[in-house]
């Protein structure tokens, strides 16, 4: 087979890889999308004894109405898996943070529910964690810019969920 041959075949890959400032950009995500998680759960870790994911739970379940979900809702609006959500409602009620008990409307499914001092450890976080996003993220961007980067993730996000992937 000759050089020529090959030329061809290569053509039919070229819009498979990706472009130099195409890899560029995409490594700048990478870097971003592993960063910036370490970055927020180690300042929380810190400053307030939680996980982000344990710090997402508690604002999830703060805001959801009388400060209970479903598990597998939480587990959704976390983006963790259910099995490693319970393990960390776990740990969270031996903190005295959460409660479970099963779904009075039905029993098949367990809800996780918001207790007073929960409430107290996500209030007494909030203001150290929004500083740091805010000093991270918030204040590095414009308005417009932040604007579009949230559009940009949700555009992002339902490729992801999106049936046909």
């Amino acid at each position: 087979m000759t050089s020529t041959d090959k030329a061809p075949q290569a053509d039919e890959h070229a819009g498979l890889w990706l472009t130099s400032a195409e890899l560029d950009s995409w490594m700048s995500v990478v870097r971003l999308i592993t960063r910036l998680p370490w970055a927020i759960d180690a300042q929380l870790q810190r400053d307030a004894e939680l996980s982000m994911v344990e710090y997402m739970s508690l604002a999830m379940l703060s805001e959801a109405p009388d400060r209970t979900l479903r598990m597998s809702a939480l587990a959704e609006h976390t983006s963790t898996s259910l099995s490693r959500l319970s393990h960390m409602v776990k740990r969270l009620e031996a903190r005295g943070y959460v409660r479970r008990e099963p779904d009075p409307a039905d029993g098949r499914f367990t809800n996780a529910i918001l207790l007073p001092a929960g409430f107290e450890k996500l209030e007494s976080a909030a203001p150290g964690h929004a500083a740091h996003v805010r000093r991270l993220v918030v204040d590095n961007l414009s308005g417009e810019r932040l604007r579009r980067l949230g559009q940009d993730a949700e555009r992002i996000l339902q490729r992801i969920d999106s049936p046909a992937r």
